[in-house]
């Protein structure tokens, strides 16, 4: 085992430390606010994390990243202070019986930071509340791990390769 000198020459070992640098992580996390979006100032912060975070970030027009959003459209945005951070959008399928988590989206500087996560299980949320069991995402391929370990099943089969990206098809039971 690993030590580290501490303060008044203590020494701590190596799963404290890991420990303490993820209760960092998390204290980073929840001083996050989480928000169901429902007015315009929200939604201007949705289209704030989406320019930044894929028509800069991966170059992609802004027409196509905006294609099919209406002012009912739900969305979940994720702020650090006043800074929109994280956003995802939800498209239920009544018909198949399942609902869809898409345009999935952080801003480079908090990827890794939970920013993401949180979006996604607030999502999650409001799925389950809605009387949804199923949820679907098509992940970008570079992506599949970061919803595998939120709980999604990908599905390596089922990869679509005619859009900007590698998409890969997972889903998770509620």
């Amino acid at each position: 085992m690993n030590e580290f000198r501490v303060s008044n020459n203590r020494y701590i070992g190596d799963a404290v430390m890991r420990n303490m640098r993820y209760m960092k992580s998390r204290k980073e996390r929840f001083a996050m606010e989480v928000i169901r979006v429902t007015e315009e100032w929200q939604r201007a912060g949705v289209h704030y994390v989406r320019t930044e975070g894929m028509v800069k970030d991966f170059n992609l027009s802004l027409e196509g990243e905006f294609d099919t959003d209406t002012p009912d459209t739900p969305y979940i945005l994720v702020r650090d202070g006043n800074l929109p951070v994280a956003t995802c959008r939800i498209h239920y399928l009544p018909d198949e019986q399942y609902a869809k988590i898409e345009r999935v989206c952080t801003i480079p500087q908090y990827r890794g930071k939970g920013a993401g996560r949180l979006a996604i299980e607030e999502a999650e949320r409001w799925i389950y509340e809605n009387g949804y069991r199923k949820i679907v995402i098509t992940s970008r391929d570079e992506a599949v791990g970061f919803y595998q370990a939120l709980g999604y099943e990908a599905d390596l089969e089922h990869v679509e390769t005619g859009g900007v990206f590698p998409i890969i098809y997972t889903e998770k039971h509620l």
